[in-house]
């Protein structure tokens, strides 16, 4: 754990920055408190810090002030340790008040300082257990449990914030439907353990094929959908054949067996001078996905967001069972 000592006394930086190094703690050193401050502010500043009173620049209380009205992150607490040679009850109700969560007079007591920063290392080290709780809560309810990608909930409001993006920048957004093909013979052939395993592997490796600032979410059950920011129609229909031939081109294990798996792919793409809404954009991603079941299945079918194309297409739409 990182501490900042800030004193400008050399025989007391000395004498502290050897007894925290002895204690296993890396230590970094200010002379006054402007840089001090500096230190603090920054975003891989120290989370302990051992503040001088008296310092050229700003006080210990001063900068105790700084740290406490200027956190940019309420989560990453900074638990700041005062030192003085000032010992009077006036003094420590000052120092307190001015965010300070501990006092230290002058010359310290090594025990006592080690008994002073154990609160210190276990109010970080539980706000840190907090915060990876909550994390992984909220990995939870955003993400799908199986594939670990973005749940159904996640991936439409990524696409009405994508689609919002695209209104003010002025950029296209693309927008791709997969649904594997013959899913449900895989699950009643082999069963559910190899049908998961499909499913995570077909992730895997659409997730390889995408950049790092597309998403892909279960829209469910063996269906996709795949979130393209900046993609035209163009852009959006090339990228979901690599998507299909990234899955068509080499096949899965599983239970022991080499299997070839496909899917389809319906694609869409919202233009910069379109009216139409995430929901119309879907519906022709869904539109354009049953036609390429139609066709053959393992195929790319893109349609352009155009309700009289979609409505078209949907003109003896199969039995989605039939996927």
């Amino acid at each position: 754990m990182r501490i900042l000592i800030a004193d400008d006394s050399v025989v007391s930086r000395h004498l502290l920055d050897a007894t925290l190094r002895r204690w296993g703690y890396e230590v970094v050193v200010a002379c006054d408190g402007n840089e001090a401050w500096r230190i603090l502010e920054a975003d891989d500043a120290p989370k302990i810090a051992i503040l001088d009173w008296m310092m050229p620049g700003m006080t210990g209380p001063a900068v105790c002030r700084k740290v406490r009205a200027n956190a940019k992150d309420k989560d990453l607490y900074t638990y700041i340790l005062l030192l003085s040679s000032k010992s009077q009850r006036e003094d420590l109700i000052e120092g307190m008040e001015a965010g300070a969560d501990d006092y230290l007079t002058k010359p310290f007591d090594q025990h006592e300082l080690q008994v002073r920063l154990r609160p210190g290392v276990r109010i970080l080290e539980l706000q840190h257990e907090l915060i990876s709780a909550r994390e992984e809560l909220r990995d939870q309810a955003t993400k799908d449990f199986l594939t670990r990608i973005w749940n159904r909930s996640s991936i439409l409001d990524i696409l009405s914030r994508e689609l919002k993006r695209g209104m003010r920048e002025n950029r296209p957004v693309g927008v791709i439907l997969a649904d594997l093909d013959h899913f449900k013979s895989v699950n009643d052939t082999y069963g559910h353990f190899a049908g998961d395993a499909v499913l995570r592997e077909f992730v895997r490796r659409m997730s390889g094929s995408i950049r790092p600032y597309d998403a892909i979410g279960r829209y469910g059950g063996e269906e996709f959908l795949i979130v393209l920011p900046g993609c035209d129609s163009g852009v959006t229909e090339n990228q979901a054949e690599r998507m299909r031939e990234t899955l068509a081109n080499e096949p899965m294990w599983f239970n022991e067996e080499s299997q070839l798996v496909t899917c389809s792919f319906g694609a869409t793409a919202w233009l910069p001078d379109s009216l139409s809404s995430e929901e119309t954009l879907i519906r022709v991603a869904d539109d354009a996905l049953y036609a390429a079941k139609r066709q053959g299945r393992n195929r790319v079918v893109f349609l352009p967001c155009s309700g009289i194309l979609a409505e078209a297409v949907r003109v003896g739409q199969p039995d989605p069972g039939a996927k």
